[in-house]
This record gives structure tokens, sequence and C-alpha cells, in this order.
């Protein structure tokens, strides 16, 4: 089994001083094979916390990062194409149509995107938002 670690938004340091301590605790290195990343971590030292819990740790830019990633990514989870991006750049936000195209454009069997800070499971489409 592949344990894999769905995340974004965290807004840290601009909305929240750390992130909570009782999901900290279940952060231990050895535990996630890989994080996918939504953006929005805001610092480069969020980005070293993740790569300190798992050395496989996929991210897309974000509107608020100070670093640079890449827009999107299509990557491989269990033989599945799991296509990221952050979800500032899909118009109206959140919106099921336009996600979908994205999706298909990117050639993902899932997308996972961020930014609308819902966390949802869209199973027409395969669509997740990993956001608190």
């Amino acid at each position: 089994m592949v344990l894999v670690l769905c995340i974004g938004d965290i807004h840290i340091p601009h909305r929240a001083t750390d992130i909570p301590a009782k999901f900290r605790e279940l952060l231990k290195p050895g535990k996630i094979h890989q994080i996918l990343c939504t953006g929005n971590l805001c610092s480069k030292s969020m980005l070293e916390f993740l790569r300190g819990i798992c050395s496989d740790v996929k991210v897309v830019q974000g509107d608020f990062d100070d670093f640079e990633s890449p827009e999107q990514l299509v990557v491989d989870v269990a033989g599945f194409k799991v296509g990221l991006c952050h979800g500032h750049q899909v118009v109206p936000w959140g919106d099921k149509e336009a996600l979908a195209i994205l999706q298909r454009q990117m050639g993902a069997d899932v997308l996972i995107t961020g930014h609308t800070h819902e966390f949802k499971v869209t199973t027409q489409l395969l669509l997740f938002g990993p956001s608190a």
C-alpha cells in the first residue's frame, strides 16, 4: 500500500503561524511515501518541512508562494496519472466543467486542485480538492 499525503493552501506564515499540533504529530518521517501539494505553502521553509517528512514531494505553484514551482504536474501514483494544479488559473474558481476541461487537457485520471479552501471529492470527474 502506498500512503500519499495530499495537502495545499497551508498559507504559513500569512494566515497561520504553524500547522496545528495534532496534525503535525501525524507527519512523521518514514510513514508517508509521497506528498502531492497544490501550492500556497507560501514559504520555502514549509517546503523544506515537507521534504523532511518524505523525500518524494511534488508541488505546484500557488498564487502566494515565494518560490518557483511548475504551474501543473502529472505524476504517477500506483498506476494512475494524477494531475496537480493550484486552481487559481481555473475560471470560475472550482467550476466542475472548467476543472473537467483541465483534467482532459492534462491527460490525468485524477485531478487534484486547491485554491477554493474547500475539501471535496467529485467522483464523476475524479477531481479532488485537499484544501481545508
